[in-house]
């Protein structure tokens, strides 16, 4: 029988040892389900007909938490607001999605500003507010299900319409209790949650293996790489999730002789560097368990010590590797004697699982991702990869519309709408080129209107304007180009561009920092 989440979190009602510490504070994990079940109480007062979502938009915070369990414990639905949209596309997010109740704090308040929402304004909460309480009526709620709605997350697309994948409480349950059989965690364990909590890394590899263990919490409001390893050694930290680059910024912290000395075990993430993965483990004394996913389900590919360099590891069964158009399973690869790939037309194809389909539980309101997930009976990835004689995998990108840039999916169309406002520019193909450390870089080509000319401070000044750019969206790197490559109908070929990345005659522009500006390389 399946283990809801919510079982897991109302087993641990009567525990009075230690859960969370969140800077000078504490909390047993009795205090923290009383605290979540005020919060269900709460929503059920103001619940309204229709889906019983709610949507947070907050900081990593207590009481991020506190609503996190008030939905498992009620069966009431999360929806995670990423912070990071803006404008138009943060309210088609939360409308999409059905919140009929919406929970922020006076830092995060001000983007719903201006923004046309189907909630109602009374059932906006700012949890922060001196006027915020969370009295109310003792309310009776069924017991939620394996089937019962957990959680919607944002994730990518390939086309401007938002995809929030489904996870159902059963699922929730599963990943926690396979979390702590895999990783040996128990309730000694310190889990440091830094992750943001609209993420699902942060719930599935932080949160719900701590309440299955009845281990403790270590919450941080945002990620400090200076402030890492004191946080380690301040709470006894043995376990820590990440997504993306934060091994890579902690390592760029001074090293000292000490830096072994601390209590973590575990460090347990994915799309970390290989070097960083080595390097990391060297000097602070732990195991790093960095793994291929995705948010849906459905396929794993995990490091083993004797995989070859630059490898993910290998896949579980059932997951291969598959030309998109005829199905057929990609060859091995082949290497020179420099390890130059000399088939790659023929051994890259996308990530596929032939046995995982079912247990897909799809996105909310969305067929046609669905249909695109789910083809010939095979859950599809999305992402790109090859593998040696030996089965070992190796990561050869995304296909052409979705980037991951620092930890954050989004699709290449929304970005595509923003820039071509531009007034000079006439045609314009945003798509992803590897970022050196880990994941994505914005790379944009563009066809100037006849007679104009890049001009990189307007250009600047243009985005700056831009109230909904997304945090992530700016381009690195700008391409100057006569004509893009296209197909006889006129689509541009994406895969050529991507093929070329920065390797081009062309006129080049780089943005070197994080300021919008630009130099020509």
């Amino acid at each position: 029988m399946t283990t809801t989440f919510g079982e897991l979190i109302a087993a641990r009602a009567d525990d009075d040892s230690p859960a969370l510490h969140f800077q000078d504070q504490s909390w047993t994990w009795r205090e923290v389900v009383s605290e979540s079940r005020a919060r269900a109480n709460l929503a059920a007062s103001l619940r309204k007909p229709g889906p019983w979502h709610i949507g947070l938009l907050l900081q990593n915070s207590p009481e991020n938490l506190f609503w996190l369990l008030a939905a498992g414990l009620s069966g009431a639905t999360v929806v995670g607001i990423n912070p990071t949209r803006r404008g138009e596309s943060l309210a088609r997010d939360i409308n999409f999605t059905d919140c009929q109740l919406i929970v922020t704090d006076g830092a995060l308040r001000p983007l719903l500003d201006g923004l046309e929402l189907n909630c109602a304004p009374e059932n906006i909460l700012i949890s922060d507010a001196p006027d915020f309480s969370t009295a109310a009526p003792v309310a009776e709620f069924p017991t939620p299900t394996a089937k019962t709605v957990f959680s919607l997350v944002f994730t990518s697309g390939t086309t401007s319409a938002p995809k929030a994948v489904v996870c159902t409480q059963g699922r929730l349950g599963t990943i926690a209790l396979q979390q702590v059989e895999r990783r040996g965690l128990t309730r000694d364990d310190v889990f440091y949650v830094v992750m943001p909590m609209f993420h699902s890394n942060a719930i599935m590899a932080g949160i719900a293996p701590a309440i299955a263990t009845g281990g403790q919490m270590a919450l941080r409001a945002k990620f400090s790489a200076s402030g890492w390893i004191q946080d380690v050694r301040r709470y006894g930290v043995t376990f820590f999730n990440y997504v993306g680059k934060p091994l890579n910024y902690i390592l760029a912290t001074p090293a000292r002789a000490d830096d072994a000395e601390n209590t973590l075990r575990i460090a347990f993430g994915n799309e970390a560097n290989e070097a960083d993965i080595d390097t990391f483990a060297r000097r602070f004394g732990c195991v790093v368990l960095d793994s291929y996913g995705t948010s849906e389900g459905g396929m794993r590919i995990n490091r083993v010590p004797e995989m070859p360099s630059g490898s993910l590891g290998l896949a579980d069964e059932g997951t291969i590797v598959i030309d998109p158009d005829t199905l057929a399973e990609c060859p091995p690869a082949e290497f020179d004697a420099n390890g130059q790939l000399l088939n790659a037309d023929v051994a890259i194809g996308e990530i596929v699982n032939t046995r995982t389909a079912p247990q897909f539980e799809g996105y909310y309101k969305n067929p046609e991702a669905d249909a695109e997930r789910i083809r010939d009976g095979i859950f599809w990835s999305g992402d790109l990869a090859y593998r040696d004689a030996d089965g070992f995998w190796f990561f050869a990108g995304r296909t052409s519309d979705r980037l991951r840039v620092d930890g954050e999916n989004f699709a290449a169309a929304p970005v595509e709408r923003l820039l071509s406002r531009y007034a000079p520019f006439n045609h314009v193909a945003v798509y992803a080129v590897p970022d050196p450390l880990v994941g994505d870089q914005v790379m944009v080509a563009v066809e100037l209107y006849p007679d104009t000319e890049f001009d990189p401070a307007g250009f600047a000044e243009f985005l700056a304007a831009q109230q909904d750019l997304g945090t992530k969206w700016a381009p690195k790197f700008i391409r100057i180009t006569d004509a893009l490559p296209r197909t006889p109908t006129s689509k541009v070929i994406k895969r050529t561009l991507q093929a070329e990345g920065t390797n081009v005659t062309d006129t080049l522009w780089l943005r070197p920092g994080n300021a919008l500006a630009y130099e020509l390389v």
